[in-house]
């Protein structure tokens, strides 16, 4: 019976240390992620979750799925945007504009408004604060899109051959780099 009992002990005893390692490795991993401490409340990565629904902003006719909602223990809530490549030197202007819009989704859908969002690529992150200037950015891009969403033709807005190769339109554009 003694044999038992200690059988059972060493059990529990490993399963204890088991899920140490597996906390302190989860733990590890948030610290590189770049990711704020806090609470996850939305993960829209694809990684093992079911699908978040989009956040919308029916005022500003925005809608969008952050790739992670993090809630600060103040209760601030930040909005990150993982990219796939190595960063630049300063993140580009079109990072900067979607993590606005991503901003603007959480007051909408929350009622509170971040501080700031996190653009986390490859190998490093960007904090992007979220200031009156950058929501005045947002909002005059989204009134040129609102204009130019009927025009019969517009000019191209770049001059990266990369770029062009890569888009969906590049077929039917006048202006194409390639």
């Amino acid at each position: 019976m003694a044999e038992l009992t200690l059988g059972w002990f060493g059990l529990g005893l490993a399963l204890l240390l088991l899920a140490l390692v597996v906390a302190l490795r989860a733990r590890l991993f948030w610290s590189q992620s770049g990711l704020p401490s806090g609470q996850m409340l939305y993960d829209d990565t694809g990684v093992g979750r079911i699908e978040q629904p989009a956040l919308y902003d029916h005022q500003l006719g925005l809608v969008g799925r952050p790739d992670y909602l993090i809630e600060e223990n103040d209760g601030g809530i930040i909005p990150v945007e993982l990219k796939s490549s190595k960063s630049p030197r300063a993140p580009y202007e079109g990072h900067i504009l979607q993590l606005a819009a991503y901003c603007a989704l959480v007051e909408a859908h929350f009622q509170v408004r971040p501080a700031y969002g996190i653009l986390q690529y490859e190998d490093r992150a960007f904090a992007v604060d979220y200031t009156p200037e950058l929501e005045d950015d947002l909002l005059l891009l989204l009134d040129e899109i609102d204009r130019d969403r009927y025009a019969r033709e517009l000019d191209r807005s770049h001059d990266e051959p990369k770029r062009c190769a890569r888009c969906g339109f590049r077929d039917n554009c006048t202006d194409s780099l390639s």
